[in-house]
């Protein structure tokens, strides 16, 4: 088996290790096997944390944007040169394949090289002022030291996006990155670290989640909340930094629509569709999951789909001849099996998939649900696993009722080949984003985040710099 890495803590500037401390074991999906032991943060660890950040921000928010993008980009050459090896642990921990691994290892130093230039375009704007000899100037200032809590689904972009945009603002950051993949943001802040980041600048805990954001949130010296997780843990970060008039970014769960129109390729569309649906064995919040297809191109669909389901590669994601790795947790297991069990009961159908694959690691088949009415859970709650569920549709009206019927916004696609159609989906879908004829939301330079209950504020894009940053209004005379 390809060899993991060691793993530790990054607290003002020492990287500790699991000497007498208690944590927890890493486990590999595909065989449900420990890789290594993780350190857990005591308190003393976290307040040393908080004070470190505290004279990390200070230092750091003195280094002018020009050179912050420099030791930005420097770690972002280091991870890039480390690709092979970091997309290796990646699979090895979260079980995606290796060929989704390194380009999640290229995306993660893309996003944290964009904000760092973006972070040298921080502008403020002259006010032209009402009596002579007046000046008014808006300034832009890093909000300060940041709590960010990050995912296991992807292990890199996650952290990457919290640490791009923290330190490219001027901003100190502790982050808490998920026990279960945690190599990826120990290599990530290893390579500010050798990049040159300040003592304290940046920090990285792990930790039972509830005892690290009890301990941090609350804190005087966070003034940024950064999450990225489930709606139910969302709420109630939001609630406990609303308390202390935290900023807060909050990236939550989603249960992606897609209106699929009569006047497309139905077998082409399948095609993109399947690829985006399994990708990362569907454990993805923009994972398009319930497919509405005109009635007119509804059962072409369906069976191409399925058809591609069910002859679709399932196994070790090291191994490069596999499409799709096992699921990351025997948490995800057990949610497939009652979605599909659930949906059963209701009267739904399975087109393909539906079944555990073997008792080592946690596999699943990629599975197609049809006839599912809208009652059954796989409609409702956020499914978060290789499980798509296709339904038809005949009016436009119908078809926007039923996209927006849930109380997630975070990303909604269409297909279709008539102008108006897009248009008029792009409008009615309530999402943050939509994506007509592809599904590739998610770039470095655009705004990524939803509405409802999917969350507020963006990550990417000029408007993930702007939630660390604090406006001043300056006037002399």
């Amino acid at each position: 088996m390809a060899e993991y890495t060691k793993l530790e803590m990054l607290i003002d500037g020492e990287w500790i290790g699991s000497d007498k401390r208690g944590g927890e074991d890493v486990l590999n999906p595909a065989t449900g096997q420990p890789l290594a032991k993780l350190p857990h943060a005591t308190p003393a660890d976290l307040d040393r944390a908080l004070e470190a950040a505290q004279r990390g921000f200070l230092a750091w928010r003195k280094v002018n944007a020009h050179d912050r993008a420099k030791i930005i980009s420097k770690a972002c050459d280091l991870v890039r040169e480390r690709k092979e090896q970091i997309a290796t642990w990646l699979t090895l921990e979260e079980g995606k394949t290796i060929a989704e691994s390194r380009i999640e290892v290229d995306v993660s130093a893309d996003i944290m090289e964009w904000y760092a230039e973006e972070g040298r375009r921080a502008y403020g704007r002259i006010i032209p002022g009402r009596v002579a000899g007046q000046r008014q100037m808006v300034t832009r200032e890093p909000v300060g030291p940041v709590a960010a809590f990050t995912p296991w689904n992807f292990p890199g972009v996650t952290p990457a996006r919290k640490l791009g945009g923290a330190l490219a603002s001027g901003c100190s950051i502790i982050l808490k990155a998920s026990e279960e993949t945690p190599a990826v943001a120990i290599a990530l802040v290893k390579a500010l670290d050798e990049a040159g980041v300040p003592k304290g600048a940046v920090n990285l805990v792990f930790g039972v989640p509830a005892d690290i954001s009890n301990h941090l949130v609350p804190s005087p010296i966070i003034r940024k909340v950064s999450f990225t997780g489930s709606v139910p843990v969302g709420k109630h970060l939001a609630k406990m930094a609303a308390e202390g008039m935290k900023r807060t970014t909050m990236e939550l769960g989603g249960h992606g629509p897609v209106v699929i129109f009569d006047d497309v390729d139905a077998d082409k569309v399948a095609q993109v569709s399947v690829a985006a649906k399994y990708r990362n064995a569907g454990q993805v919040c923009i994972s398009p999951t319930r497919f509405f297809v005109h009635e007119k191109v509804a059962d072409k669909f369906a069976a191409k789909f399925a058809e591609m389901a069910k002859a679709m590669p399932v196994g070790d994601g090291m191994d490069p001849k596999n499409k799709m790795g096992p699921l990351a947790n025997p948490r995800r297991v057990d949610a497939m099996g009652a979605f599909i069990a659930d949906a059963r009961e209701h009267g739904g159908k399975v087109a393909a998939g539906g079944e555990r694959i073997g008792n080592q690691g946690f596999f699943w088949q990629p599975t197609v649900l049809t006839d599912v009415p809208t009652d059954a859970k796989a409609m409702n709650d956020e499914i978060f696993g290789p499980i798509a569920v296709i339904r038809r549709f005949s009016t436009f009206d119908e078809v926007v009722a039923e996209a927006n019927r849930l109380p997630f916004g975070l990303a909604g696609y269409a297909f279709t080949n008539d102008a108006k159609n897009a248009a008029a989906i792009s409008e009615a879908l309530e999402t943050g984003m939509v994506g007509v004829n592809h599904y590739g939301v998610s770039l470095p330079e655009t705004p990524f985040g939803g509405v409802k209950d999917s969350g507020y504020g963006s990550e990417g894009g000029v408007e993930g710099l702007e939630g660390y940053l604090s406006t001043k209004f300056v006037t002399q005379i």
